[in-house]
């Protein structure tokens, strides 16, 4: 028997447990092994919510009620943590500074994940049809692989990631490969 195709809340979800570890793991370590883990959740929070963007939210948009108003308020709360998260990258991550801001981020991005969760891939598992659902899997995908690694605030839309996204996504990857990409 085949194994069957991956749907988009499955997929998002195996992120979100992704991001829970990595968040857990920078709040609760020090030196070089928070600098690791902020580093890959600072990556894969900005190519998971890219995709969100420009995938899922306009799908959840249009096909569940109230739709619009639920996904303007996941967009409100990423565009936040985007903003957090630029702050974050500045800082040297074992300050007490950037330890204090990096909590209250946490608890933040727990919050958010646990609304998609709650409010939105439900609602996504009855409306869409399976076919919908692994199409969905396959659009996240691709767009995480020419997503932006770091955050870029007030860039919420998928015409403003159409936009945007290819010239930052390259030059974010540029910046990360040569080891610029924290400060």
């Amino acid at each position: 028997m085949a194994q069957q195709a991956e749907n988009v809340v499955d997929l998002l979800l195996s992120q979100h447990e992704e991001i829970r570890n990595l968040a857990s793991t920078v709040e609760k370590s020090s030196g070089e092994t928070r600098r690791a883990a902020f580093d890959r959740l600072r990556e894969l929070l900005a190519v998971h919510e890219t995709a969100e963007e420009e995938v899922v939210h306009p799908f959840a948009r249009r096909a569940i009620d109230d739709g619009s108003h639920i996904v303007d308020e996941r967009l409100e709360e990423e565009n936040e943590a985007k903003g957090v998260l630029s702050r974050l990258e500045r800082l040297d991550p074992d300050s007490a500074e950037f330890q204090e801001m990096f909590s209250d981020f946490h608890k933040d991005l727990e919050a958010h994940a646990s609304h998609e969760e709650r409010e939105e891939f439900p609602r996504l598992r009855q409306e869409a049809t399976d076919e919908q659902m692994r199409g969905m899997a396959k659009a996240v995908r691709a767009a995480e692989a020419v997503a932006p690694t770091h955050p870029h605030q007030g860039v919420e839309s998928p015409a403003k990631n159409i936009m945007a996204g290819p010239i930052a996504a390259v030059v974010d990857r540029v910046r990360d490969a040569i080891g610029k990409g924290r400060r």
